[in-house]
């Protein structure tokens, strides 16, 4: 490649600023983001710990836009267990599992319409949801009720009216995790997964969901750091030209943008680098580079950028790729603007979303003996806490004691991990009901065995599922389908009687 002069350089310098989706610290947006708004960054990421309530956020994305009128303002909002919007409290929406397990396309369309309407009325403009996987291997550690179901079919159509929805609320939908992380035993947060099958499995069930979101008009893709020989036998999905060019563009026809999942998860950064995973990914085909939630400085964001200048000089990075990728970010941004004002304003209730409590309510399924229903008085509700998912906040609360207590005054609660739990954690007072709280029951042996020994001594406990609910059990069961804070408080009441 010839030489540059410097203010070519700056060119490409912005290029590569255009691409990068980077997440920061605090509350408000520091300097060097305000600064590099000004100097080509095209986008930035929201996580938790930039949210404190509706009008903060609001104030923020305002600060944004008075550098770049039309930056695009990312956040990582399921509506479900994984919430950002709502991390503090819980979502009050359902999440997709539970809206699988209700499957009603209509109401998945108005709960995300719903959702967009909330996230553009504080500025963001672009959503990583929905999660299109389908939960094919129940004993996946990272998606679970993330998805919608583990029937492709029932993934698809929820998939393709959660875009529909979203995007008329205002927002863009980025379906992710391509091309499917449903059926594996790894979280690519920690390691590369692989997914088995040959061609013909891939597009009967993983791929499904995914051309249904290309059909309903997404406007992002995000690539799911994988592994999937019958696609390409070397390179995860994130930096697969045979993924992404070959699939996705090409077979599939997505014109939109290919955003990249973290480029910091050890499924790719242990393999290929930090900043070879994403120059990798560029030369694949996607257009953006998410990057923030562990690394958040304007010092990752700098070695991300000159980094790409440094692979289009030497000719590793064709010019034209990322030209090609700064132009679609530029289409994306010039959607959302189109979108802003369009959208009839409004502001969202403080108290959550009363179409997601509804949702939710339906979402909630009870089997066995359901005379043992209402509680006969204040509970003892024993809450078993398996390993946190990475992908959900820390923050972020569960539970069903905590609305309990609020419809029963003198409910009461433990919470054990697995290295806590006691003897006889059904050791209550006899007469006074015991709930038994499960996310994932059938995951985790250390708590299977605690409810065995709960049930033997209290045969009359209720057993509730925040999880999947693959292994059902004890002679009452209530399952969610979810652990946000509209299904516990759904479940509450069908505990109590209130509904």
């Amino acid at each position: 490649m010839s030489e540059r002069t410097e203010g070519s350089t700056g060119d490409l310098a912005a290029l590569a600023a255009a691409v990068l989706q980077p997440g920061f610290v605090g509350t408000t947006p520091p300097p060097w983001v305000c600064r590099w708004l000004g100097e080509g960054l095209g986008s930035v990421v929201l996580f938790a710990r930039n949210v404190v309530d509706h009008e903060q956020v609001a104030t923020l994305t305002a600060t944004l836009r008075a550098e770049r009128p039309d930056v695009i303002v990312a956040i990582d909002e399921e509506a479900g267990d994984v919430t950002r919007i709502e991390s503090a409290r819980g979502s009050s929406r359902p999440g997709n599992y539970a809206l699988g397990a209700v499957d009603d396309p209509a109401l998945t369309e108005e709960v995300a319409r719903d959702l967009g309407a909330e996230l553009a009325a504080v500025g963001v403009t672009l959503n990583y949801a929905p999660d299109a996987d389908v939960n094919s291997n129940p004993a996946n550690p990272v998606i679970g009720v993330r998805a919608f179901g583990a029937d492709p079919d029932l993934v698809a159509r929820h998939t393709a009216a959660w875009v529909r929805g979203l995007q008329s609320g205002g927002v863009a939908a980025c379906a992710k995790h391509f091309p499917g992380h449903g059926d594996t035993r790894v979280d690519s947060h920690h390691d590369l997964p692989r997914i088995g099958g040959d061609r013909a499995r891939l597009d009967a069930v993983e791929l499904a969901p995914f051309r249904a979101a290309v059909a309903a008009g997404a406007q992002a893709v995000m690539t799911g750091h994988l592994l999937v020989p019958a696609l390409d036998p070397e390179l995860p999905a994130t930096l697969s030209p045979l993924v992404l060019g070959g699939l996705l563009r090409e077979e599939m026809g997505f014109g939109g943008v290919v955003v990249t999942d973290a480029v910091e998860m050890r499924a790719v950064s242990d393999r290929y680098g930090f900043t070879g995973a994403a120059v990798r990914a560029l030369v694949a085909g996607a257009d953006a580079i998410c990057v923030g939630g562990e690394r958040a400085t304007e010092a990752d964001a700098r070695e991300l950028r000159d980094a790409i200048v440094a692979a289009v000089i030497s000719g590793e990075l064709p010019e034209e790729r990322l030209a090609e990728a700064a132009k679609r970010v530029g289409q994306l941004a010039a959607w959302s603007v189109a979108a802003r004002a369009r959208r009839v304003a409004g502001t969202p209730p403080a108290d959550g979303s009363p179409i997601g409590l509804a949702a939710a309510r339906r979402a909630v399924r009870v089997s066995g003996d359901a005379a043992l229903l209402p509680l006969a008085g204040p509970a003892h509700v024993v809450e078993f806490a398996p390993p946190r998912n990475i992908a959900i906040g820390e923050e972020t609360p569960w539970g069903i004691a905590a609305p309990l207590a609020h419809l029963v005054p003198g409910t009461t609660t433990a919470r054990y991990a697995a290295d806590a739990v006691p003897a006889d954690p059904g050791d209550v007072p006899a007469g006074r009901p015991l709930v038994l709280v499960v996310r994932d029951l059938h995951r985790h042996d250390w708590m299977r065995d605690a409810v065995r020994r709960a049930l033997a001594a209290r045969p009359d406990a209720v057993v509730v599922e925040l999880g999947v609910p693959e292994l059902v059990t004890g002679a009452v069961h209530l399952a969610t389908h979810g652990a946000t804070a509209a299904a516990a408080r759904a479940a509450a009441e069908v505990l109590t009687g209130a509904r």
